[in-house]
């Protein structure tokens, strides 16, 4: 076999059953005759952004996997591939190279060479005898450490270069998830037991180790309130009354009150990387930090005591700490913490209630957000925003339940990311309805993949904010948008859509909204893919506290 037939080989062992392409690569076909599904995107980003979903919905027991040609098709993979890396979100990517003898002259394009600031890891497979070591490698690091994109470049000339059967020795590695010291864990439960509002802070690590029952159990233990951070969305159940809510650059009164007010912040499952794109932390704290990478504590924030290591490890110790000092019931029910979160909940919601239950025309933004929570089976929905206005309407107000039922993403913010994202989810939970809110400046990313879904067997909805602009910055430019008219797009999204074997609906009125939504669930279930045109407004509105 050859070296592209010896990765594919290697691909089929690990469990790979698909593989985002585009659009010409002679991987492809080698992962094809192997049996492994192939499905190609409209563009390289899609095919990336669609890879990061499917990661995300597996928690490090399963890849989204990309193949691409090498030259333009890895160049135009820098925003799927920035994107998983800010997130965190382990995929694999195999480009092409150029050939040996022309990888160092001007301009030929190295992937690896190119992508080392937006990756974990990074090797090229000089020699056909490399393969089984770059590939252990390779999967070692999806599995282990730092989560984030791996890339394997294979160039043009070493892919067709025979390697012999016995040089294809390849066991798969293993995850080593790693725990805290003893006393670390023993200094952090002390710093929580005697705090005086101390507050949870929970990121997507918690999802990818499945340690969202730990999560729940602490914090009923201790009676510490639990935030979540954008991409953590859905860590911890939101119906829970220690639930204080998830944010973006907006979120909800309780957990602004909280991590304003909060002596002890106990991270969890995070970078605690500083972002504008998330909620600010006042100085002042004391701070636990829990993360796999040891080179994330200390990185933005001082760290009190740092707990680095898997997060369900972590929280097990934390777990059996609390209760040596607590007993086995702990401070359970003992507190006023989920009457305060309820009483705060329920004034800040009474505050937006008008907008969520809105009768305006054109439609308000946060009219459609209400009818998603009033219409889709939470637990068996899987929920994502695109980048802009949709982000930080909908975070605060929507209600996550199980793990992934909502995915948060976002430390850098491209536009039409969702529409990918959740094929790739999709694929992953096929039995879950999977919805995309996004404005109309995004779906002029990546709506072409709406084909892709249709195509691909991976029906989704897509809820397009059709308001004529960019919602983002109402206001903003206010003479290029008067002279020039800027900021103003107009299309019909939902004609769009049915030229692309989609089912398009055409939402105008209010009362609309919902009676969509529900046959939108009808017709995912028979296997069409939607798309929602719904004429709103420039809603300027935001739950940020400013």
């Amino acid at each position: 076999m050859n070296v592209q037939e010896a990765v594919a080989r290697i691909l089929k062992l690990e469990g790979v059953e698909w593989i985002a392409c585009f659009p010409s690569n002679e991987l492809i076909e080698a992962a094809a005759k192997e049996g492994i599904r192939t499905l190609m995107f409209r563009h390289e980003r899609g095919a990336l952004m669609a890879a990061d979903g499917y990661s995300r919905m597996n928690d490090r027991e399963k890849f989204g996997v990309v193949i691409t040609q090498g030259g333009p098709g890895s160049e135009n993979s820098m925003g799927g591939i920035a994107q998983a890396f800010a997130d965190n979100v382990p995929i694999l990517y195999l480009p092409g190279g150029p050939a040996l003898s022309q990888y160092a002259v001007r301009p030929n394009f190295s992937p690896v060479r190119t992508y080392q600031s937006v990756s974990k890891h990074g090797e090229v497979i000089y020699q056909p005898n490399q393969v089984a070591n770059v590939m252990r490698r390779a999967f070692h690091n999806l599995r282990n450490g730092r989560p984030g994109p791996v890339i394997v470049e294979i160039p043009s000339d070493v892919g067709t270069q025979e390697i012999p059967e016995d040089a294809l020795a390849y066991n798969p590695p293993k995850r080593m998830p790693q725990g805290p010291s003893a006393g670390a864990v023993k200094d952090a439960v002390e710093l929580l037991l005697n705090a005086n509002k101390p507050v949870i802070w929970s990121g997507m690590g918690v999802m990818m180790s499945q340690a969202t029952e730990e999560l729940k159990e602490l914090a009923e233990l201790t009676e510490i309130p639990v935030y979540c951070t954008m991409p953590g969305k859905s860590s911890f159940d939101e119906r829970h009354p220690l639930a204080l809510g998830a944010g973006s650059s907006a979120t909800t009164l309780p957990a602004r009150r909280w991590l304003q007010e909060s002596d002890v912040l106990f991270a969890v499952g995070s970078s605690m990387t500083r972002t504008s794109y998330g909620q600010p932390i006042p100085g002042g704290k004391v701070i636990i930090h829990n993360v796999e990478s040891i080179e994330d504590i200390n990185k933005d924030f001082s760290v009190d005591v740092g707990l680095p290591g898997d997060s369900k490890l972590t929280l097990q110790d934390v777990i059996e700490g609390v209760k040596s000092q607590l007993g086995e019931s702990g401070r359970k029910g003992k507190s006023s913490v989920a009457s305060e979160i309820a009483d705060l909940k329920s004034q800040w919601l009474s505050q937006w209630s008008p907008l969520l239950n809105s009768e305006d025309v054109p439609i308000n933004t946060y009219r459609v957000i209400g009818e998603l929570e009033r219409c889709l089976n939470k637990t068996n929905s899987v929920v994502t925003h695109d980048a802009g206005a949709p982000r930080d309407t909908i975070l605060p107000f929507y209600t996550a339940t199980v793990p992934h039922s909502y995915i948060g993403w976002g430390k850098t913010t491209h536009l039409g990311y969702g529409i990918p994202l959740m094929i790739g989810a999709k694929l992953a939970k096929p039995d879950r309805f999977c919805l995309n809110f996004m404005g109309d400046g995004a779906f002029g990313m990546s709506g072409l993949d709406i084909e892709t879904s249709v195509r691909g067997g991976a029906p989704i909805t897509t809820i397009v904010l059709n308001n004529g602009g960019m919602a983002t910055y109402p206001g903003g430019y206010p003479t290029a948008a008067e002279l020039f008219g800027t900021t103003h797009m107009t299309g019909d999204y939902a004609k769009i859509a049915e030229g692309l074997g989609a089912v398009g609906i055409t939402v105008t009125q209010p009362g609309e909204v919902g009676p969509a939504l529900r046959k939108a669930q009808e017709l995912n279930a028979d296997g069409k893919s939607v798309l929602l045109d719904v004429h709103t407004n420039l809603e300027a509105a935001r739950s940020n506290f400013a």
